[in-house]
């Protein structure tokens, strides 16, 4: 397997346990948001993990006059940032893997053919990141373009939102799939005129070739996670949820629990695919809202992406009108997997993309109200991405949360219209109308679909803006955020979407001194120069666990 070295230019202490003294560290300028407001403060105060105040030096130093100082520098100082909304094992695997984020068709194939220079002889060249949106004709590509690389091994490379795969020959014939293949429930086969598969496998159809992959270890699985865990300090992340896990992602998380070893904190959602998820779900609740590892959700999908066609639409795709998308399980299926987590007291958190898909989901949720409130579960649309705008009213009844990705829409801007037309767009990657209702907002990534850095969200958010600057005055900026409901969608709401916001999220007296330093301040610098700040360092209740090297 190829290794990548990575974070070689960090410092990272894992040491979260240990014992303190009360620490004072002050001269930074500092932003919290709070249920009321936009705090500012230039000291912090903490001991044994937990804050004390938050405040005025003068004061505060009078206040705890034996505490030890720590001078910040003048930099910036933030609450610890929290995705809602990654997959953690497969960015930890992406470092071993073929990244094809932002290439063109040309660069996409050589960088196929110098990955697979230092391949083994029968290992497969596995990788994603491709988009053909960005290459000329924007077609999904074929596996006689891969052949023609000449590559003996087999080869599979997930597009970059995950619902698309595109093999080689040698892959399709290791999986068995052929012309007498049959597309699955859920999923599809593109095939040729000669009605032969092309390579390219969408949604439940990428199943069919991926169960003839090896399947890694769990040692090896608890290695990939620890690589996620490093890279998401080093970004200040001290939080994460990670959005579905198997059976074996489940047990390398709580062997890593057990040996300590999770360095911040990480909300799994057991996949609904599990096989044993009725049993799971019987057992109940794993840790707590206080732990490292706290599991009390499920991760259900109910439909594709977007950009390979495959979200769920009301009405025919404006860029391909014989088609609307795809539902990955029939309707009563969705609600019956809604409602065995909610009997069991977990909360649900569904994939939803294409309006049609957000309909359904909304009409199931209402149809579990009925028959019991269902306020207290905070269930979470994930990306709620399309919808009517008679839709989009119906999450504050049921104080459901719209688990959002700023980033998804500075990538979509140039393909959203074309799926959509332009009437379907006014109620998509509409922040700004969810804000406005009263919905909280979750902040994430997507990682690895999107950059795992929360910096490159909270830009987006506030400028509708790619990190080129482009477009220069914005897509849909009526639906931006303000940088204050920004930070709170990456902190307090995003930890209110875990249940946790008593424990973190802010940096209020005792809850946990999880805190950045940052090397410039995103409150007063050019918006469109956020994504450019670097982390200087991330703590975890009160111990520095990541030092960016000078």
């Amino acid at each position: 397997m190829r290794l990548f070295p990575i974070l070689t230019f960090l410092t990272l202490a894992l040491a979260p346990w240990s014992l303190q003294a009360t620490t004072l560290i002050h001269n930074f300028s500092g932003y919290q948001t709070t249920e009321q407001s936009l705090e500012q403060f230039n000291t912090l105060v903490f001991d044994q993990g937990k804050v004390l105040a938050t405040g005025d030096y003068a004061a505060l130093s009078k206040k705890y006059p034996q505490a030890k100082k720590i001078d910040a520098g003048g930099k910036l100082l933030l609450p610890g940032l929290i995705d809602a909304h990654g997959h953690v094992l497969g960015l930890g695997r992406l470092q071993q893997q073929l990244e094809l984020r932002g290439l063109d068709f040309p660069q996409t194939l050589r960088a196929i053919e110098a990955f697979a220079q230092d391949l083994q002889a029968d290992e497969w060249l596995i990788g994603r990141g491709w988009n053909q949106v960005l290459w000329e004709g924007k077609e999904f590509p074929t596996r006689q373009q891969l052949d023609a690389l000449d590559i003996d091994q087999p080869i599979w490379l997930r597009r970059i939102d995950g619902h698309a795969g595109w093999a080689n020959s040698a892959a399709l014939k290791r999986a068995g799939i052929d012309a007498g293949t049959q597309s699955p429930a859920g999923g599809e086969i593109i095939r040729g005129e000669d009605g032969q598969p092309t390579g390219v496998l969408i949604d439940n159809a990428m199943a069919l070739l991926e169960k003839s992959i090896p399947t890694p270890s769990l040692a090896q699985d608890k290695e990939s996670l620890k690589t996620a865990f490093d890279l998401a300090l080093s970004l200040g992340l001290t939080g994460l949820h990670d959005a579905g896990i198997d059976n074996q992602t489940l047990r390398a998380y709580r062997q890593l629990a057990s040996e300590n070893a999770i360095p911040l904190r990480v909300y799994p959602m057991i996949s609904v695919d599990n096989d044993n998820l009725e049993k799971l779900l019987r057992q109940g609740h794993i840790g707590a809202p206080t732990e490292r590892l706290y599991v009390r959700s499920i991760k259900l999908s109910a439909d594709g992406a977007l950009g390979s066609r495959g979200a769920a639409l009301l009405e025919p795709y404006h860029d391909r009108p014989g088609e609307k998308g795809l539902l990955l399980y029939p309707e009563d299926r969705i609600l019956s997997l809604l409602k065995l987590a909610t009997d069991n007291d977990f909360q649900v958190n569904v994939h939803a993309i294409g309006d049609r898909a957000n309909h359904i989901v909304l009409n199931h949720l209402e149809t579990l109200d009925k028959a019991r409130d269902q306020n207290a579960f905070r269930h979470r649309v994930e990306h709620a991405q399309v919808l009517t705008p008679a839709d989009i009213p119906r999450f504050p009844r049921l104080n459901l949360v719209a688990s959002m990705q700023p980033t998804h829409a500075t990538s979509d801007k140039n393909m959203a219209g074309d799926r959509l037309g332009e009437e379907r767009l006014i109620g998509a990657y509409a922040w700004q109308t969810f804000l406005k209702q009263g919905t909280r907002i979750a902040g994430g990534s997507d990682f690895p679909v999107e950059p795992a850095n929360p910096l490159f969200g909270i830009h987006a958010a506030v400028t509708r803006r790619d990190r080129e600057g482009n477009p220069t005055k914005g897509w849909r900026t009526a639906e931006s955020m303000t940088l204050e409901q920004a930070l709170r969608a990456f902190t307090l709401d995003a930890a209110y979407a875990s249940h946790q916001e008593q424990v973190i999220g802010s940096l209020e007296p005792g809850k946990f001194a999880d805190f950045v330093l940052l090397d410039r301040n995103i409150f007063t610098i050019d918006p469109q120069e956020i994504w450019k700040a670097q982390v200087l360092e991330t703590w975890v209740e009160g111990e520095k666990v990541f030092t960016r090297k000078q």
